[in-house]
């Protein structure tokens, strides 16, 4: 087989691993609150085999499920998302992909403000709606481009379109891709464009776009 696709549904995982409390997911079992929220309604899932992996409200198992069906656990290290894709590729790290709990270090900031040619904001861990209502107005009069991660190896970057236009943010997204190797080589530097006109309405747009390692 010269050729094969592989498509990944993402964030819908189906319960803890044996290392959860590691990674702060104790009873981590996304989709099955979200079955517990609202009924489902996947018959083609249902059909594979959804309902044979984990006992879900409204997709019970089939009897003869049309796809190969199990619930895998990942050998690499950590719990972010590039480093599960590439294993379900064949490719299992000796290392997990670096986070930052406590925020870049100085060695990496001082490099992004050179490259960007202004300060930073943020430079944290923090929800992407939840930095943008904090620190959006302070950007939108700064123009100082709002940094940072979260629990997975991930640098994020999110402007106010009428501030930098995605293009713009896509070309800061590439310098911090640049400067993110080697020990600093998270799996993605996210662009977050957000639009509104102030904190209580700012959202994110359709133009996210991610920069794989």
């Amino acid at each position: 087989m010269r050729r094969f696709i592989i498509v990944v549904m993402d964030s819908v995982g189906c319960g803890e691993l044996p290392d959860a409390a590691a990674y702060n997911s104790v009873g981590a079992h996304t989709l099955g609150h979200i079955a517990s929220y609202r009924p489902l309604h996947l018959p083609n899932m249902q059909r594979l085999g959804l309902g044979n992996i984990v006992e879900l409200s409204h997709v019970p198992p089939v009897d003869e499920p049309e796809g190969a069906w199990c619930k895998m656990a990942e050998r690499t290290a950590g719990m972010d998302t590039t480093s599960g894709h590439w294993e379900i590729a064949g490719l299992v790290l000796d290392r997990p992909l670096p986070t930052y709990p406590d925020g870049f270090p100085t060695e990496v900031t001082d490099r992004l403000k050179e490259a960007f040619g202004c300060d930073i904001l943020g430079n944290c861990v923090a929800s992407g709606t939840q930095i943008i209502k904090d620190l959006g107005e302070e950007h939108m009069r700064t123009g100082k481009p709002i940094v940072y991660t979260s629990a997975d190896s991930v640098l994020q970057i999110a402007c106010h379109e009428q501030v930098y236009s995605p293009e713009q943010l896509y070309e800061l997204c590439r310098k911090a891709r640049d400067i993110m190797q080697g020990p600093h080589g998270v799996g993605r530097i996210i662009a977050r464009p957000f639009l509104g006109s102030c904190a209580a309405d700012f959202w994110r747009t359709e133009n996210r776009h991610d920069f794989s390692l």
